[in-house]
């Protein structure tokens, strides 16, 4: 008997298909053992001694295995073909080893880069032993994070309280972004102008841009106001122009290489909208294998790679396929061979395709992630393998009369559409400097200007970092490997250091302060450079080059001095540090003179960054004289005038109180007197703080208010503003309103009809979660499945049971599979809570607790009663 281990169980469910009754093939669901997640579990001083921890999940796969190996003539580890793949292999093998449950079985490592019957059987012909440099590799880049993520996280507690960790490939990630955003606000923009003019050189229109003027060759801001646009305009249009000369140049445009991890994700994210993550899930799915016809296929190689050379085999296929569908014309004379810019030979596999190119896209069923992710990757590899596409290039210059005054029109044709017929690269940023078509003209010929416009035009920033732009700008700088981009960015949002406006990254002041600490204090660590070259020192440990150890004791000397640096400083020292490192951020210079540090309350205190149990934010030296505090970033405009300090509303004819509008570190609110504990409202977000007045203050401070009382048991019903936004509230049951201004307008037929919606949907408690996706039919008792949306996040609903769905997973991606796995562990996790409380219901128990003092009798019986 032949025990072959996979990671996922639809990975090993294909494949055992494939190798027959012979083979028993178990899954190890992904990792087996990892770091824990408390000090000392990496020791810098026993030579970097790791400590593993198996869960109790993967325990249970792991004695699987285990019993299975026992008795079985070869152990084969079929992991993934990259270096998590060898760990995982080195772990499992670790761990049966010390269960000693490989008396008899030989142990062999076998890689595919994909998952048909052919990649497989082919791939059992050639075992090999794990390689223990891809291994050593694994525990250097574990250990760096871990030593990184443990050291400088609490430093990060300790000085900047609300700072949740620091990575040592997210923070450089983090910098990008903040950087990015540095660059744009000390943007100024610039004025320009352009004069363009329609002309006519015997034929058809076209159009010509203004070169030269007054004898001078234009730059980009030689027309920099209206005045002098104005005047280039009526040069154009005074004067007598003809052809000076019609060059066209033939050229040709190649296609891109097929897919590496990184550009399927930047193409994914421009073509399809998908995050990185979402385009992983897809990709892992393709991989694994999609039932077709009865049968599981994998239906693309494997999805973390950074190679982008295809298997001679498949170039073979893709002439083939080109020729049939596009025809001979097509087919370059000789096949197209990329190679690949990687530095890690070790993981340059090959590139991203299908496994077989004959499955053409609209052949296949599949879920529409699946589907239009595998259309992409089916046509990137197809076209990589045709002809390329042939231009002309054509440039028309137009010279006035005398000399002084030139236009240029450029223009190009597509004259052959090669690899453009199937695909063409996206891009991030927009690029015009290519025209249309333009008529035929002669040399010589005279032209005329039927219309002249000048536009006023403006320097724009950089963009900000989309997903896609951001992961070409990590490899560019040679940060991060394939297998890490997804996480990197999943884990910059989850900590909510950025967030995504319009698909592109805002860091949020919680980001760019944990930047700033990390510039001012460990820069060298956040440097692109240094991170790059700590790559590529990884990666010689996988080629063989350089002891794993030796680079740990070489990176843990320099950081540890460091971080003891950083240790002996106070808080005061280090937020003082940030705050002239961040000054023109959180202390803008409005221009009037004003030193932008003087509290707007006292007048004689000066503001600082404070650090309280929610984060950091803006407060007087003063304290606690002076109460003033206010978010991080300073407000703008009018908004800045209501928020930058105390501002009097008006005084409450009730109780003869000042009501004042203050800002805090959680926003603007409105406060009712002074003293120990004043009353005080949040202001709704729809409600800006710069409109504010004593009527809404005092509307908020009355809150909740009386709607009138419930007809069916005369209790009250009231409405309010919560940490959920609006609502009408009535005997422990919460009914939303549509916006704060309702809360002061709702009526009490609407009130009674919102809470009885509420009812009806929550069965008493509260509504039914709103529906995100219908997954099908149980396959074991045919109830429907659903993913929900709920309170607190998006789950799976089957029955009465309720299972998460995993943080970062996408809701719309979950299959029925998944859920049913999902359903299926927390229905197990359910079963073993109640079998506790079970044992106490047996006659002994029973008398023993009787004989138990009262205190030890209370569990039991509420345990009983659960």
């Amino acid at each position: 008997m032949n025990v072959v281990v996979v990671e996922s169980p639809a990975k090993a469910k294909t494949i055992n298909k494939y190798l027959g009754s012979d083979f028993t093939v178990l899954a190890s669901y992904g990792h087996v053992r990892d770091l824990p997640a408390k000090d000392g579990s990496v020791r810098p001083d026993e030579d970097f001694a790791m400590s593993w921890d198996v869960d109790a999940k993967a325990a249970k796969r792991l004695n699987d295995i285990a019993e299975a190996a026992k008795g079985a003539d070869r152990l084969i580890l079929a992991t993934d073909p990259d270096r998590e793949g060898e760990a995982i292999s080195w772990h499992v093998l670790e761990v049966l080893q010390k269960k000693r449950a490989l008396k008899t079985a030989k142990v062999e490592r076998v890689v595919f880069n994909a998952i048909t019957k052919s990649a497989v059987t082919e791939a059992m012909k050639h075992p090999r032993q794990i390689d223990m440099e891809l291994v050593d590799a694994y525990l250097a880049r574990r250990a760096l994070d871990y030593l990184v993520g443990f050291t400088l996280s609490p430093v990060l507690w300790r000085k900047l309280p609300g700072s949740r960790s620091a990575g040592r490939v997210q923070s450089v990630a983090l910098r990008l972004i903040v950087d990015r955003e540095i660059e744009i606000e000390r943007f100024r923009t610039q004025e320009y102008w352009t004069v363009e003019a329609d002309v006519s050189a015997g034929g058809d229109p076209f159009l010509a841009r203004l070169v030269k003027h007054e004898g001078k060759r234009l730059t980009k801001f030689d027309l920099a106001d209206e005045t002098a646009a104005q005047a280039a305009q009526a040069a154009v249009k005074a004067a007598s122009f003809r052809v000076a000369a019609v060059e066209k140049k033939p050229g040709k445009r190649s296609p891109a290489p097929p897919f590496t991890t990184s550009t399927l994700q930047q193409e994914a994210a421009r073509k399809l909208g998908f995050s990185a993550q979402r385009t992983m899930q897809a990709a892992q799915k393709l991989y694994e294998g999609v039932d077709i016809g009865g049968e599981t296929v994998g239906l693309i190689t494997y999805m973390r790679t950074d190679g982008v050379q295809a298997a001679p085999e498949a170039i073979d296929e893709a002439r083939q396929v080109i020729a049939g569908l596009y025809g001979k014309d097509y087919v370059p004379d000789g096949a197209r061979i990329y190679k690949t810019k990687a530095k890690n030979a070790q993981e340059a596999h090959e590139a991203i395709r299908p496994t077989s190119l004959a499955r053409n896209p609209g052949s296949l069923r599949l879920d529409p992630d699946l589907g239009r992710l595998y259309e992409l990757i089916w046509k990137r590899m197809i076209a990589s393998q045709m002809e390329a596409a042939r231009i002309e290039r054509t440039t028309i210059e137009l010279e006035s009369a005398d000399g002084r005054t030139g236009l240029r029109a450029t223009g190009q044709v597509v004259l052959f559409d090669g690899y453009l017929a199937v695909y063409e690269e996206g891009r991030d940023d927009a690029d015009d400097e290519e025209g249309g078509r333009l008529p035929q003209v002669r040399e010589g010929a005279d032209a005329r200007v039927l219309a002249a416009r000048a536009d006023q035009h403006f320097t724009e920033p950089p963009p900000r970092y989309s997903e896609a732009s951001l992961v070409k700008k990590m490899e560019e700088l040679g940060i991060g490997r394939p297998s890490t981009y997804a996480s990197i960015l999943t884990v910059l949002r989850d900590r909510a250091y950025v967030r995504m406006e319009k698909n592109r990254f805002i860091p949020e002041d919680k980001g760019r302060l944990v930047t700033a600490f990390l510039e001012e204090f460990f820069r060298k660590y956040v440097e692109y450079d240094f991170t790059a070259d700590l790559e590529g020192k990884l990666d010689l440990v996988s080629a063989g080059e350089l002891d794993w150890k030796a680079l740990l004791r070489e990176f843990w000397n320099d950081f540890h001095a460091a971080v003891g640096g950083i240790a002996e400083l106070r808080v005061t020292n280090v937020l003082e540090a940030l705050n002239e490192a961040l000054g023109p951020h959180i202390f803008p210079d409005k221009g009037d003179g004003v030193d932008p540090r003087v509290c707007p309350t006292c007048g004689s205190g000066r503001l600082s960054l404070k650090t309280g149990k929610f984060g950091a934010f803006i407060g007087c030296s003063n304290y606690p004289e002076c109460r003033y505090t206010r978010p991080l970033a300073a407000p703008d405009g009018e908004e800045a005038e209501a928020q930058n300090g105390d501002r009097e509303l008006g005084v409450d004819p009730e109780t003869g109180l000042t009501v004042f509008l203050k800002a805090g570190r959680f926003g603007p609110y409105v406060q009712l007197g002074e003293g120990e504990k004043p009353k005080r409202s949040s202001l709704p977000k729809a409600w800006p703080a710069a409109a504010m007045d004593l009527e809404k203050a005092l509307r908020l401070l009355r809150l909740p208010r009386e709607v009138g009382v419930h007809p069916e048991d005369g209790e009250k019903i009231l409405a309010g503003i919560g940490r959920y936004g609006p609502f009408v509230q009535h005997n422990g049951t919460y009914a939303n309103l549509d916006n704060a201004d309702e809360v002061f307008e709702v009526g009490l037929n609407r009130a009674v009809d919102l809470l009885a919606q509420k009812r009806a949907g929550g069965k008493g408690r509260r509504a039914e979660a709103a529906a995100l996706k219908e997954l099908g039919a149980h396959p074991g008792d045919g109830q429907p499945v659903r993913v929900l949306s709920g309170r607190y996040g998006p789950y799976i609903k089957h029955g009465s049971t309720n299972a998460n769905v995993p943080k970062g997973t996408d809701p719309q991606a979950i299959t029925l599979e998944e859920a049913v796995k999902l359903i299926t562990e927390r229905e197990a996790k359910a079963g073993g809570a109640k079998k506790k409380p079970a044992k106490a219901a047996k006659p002994a128990a029973k008398a023993k607790a009787k004989a138990a003092p009262k205190a030890k009798k209370a569990p039991a019986k509420k345990a009983a009663s659960a």
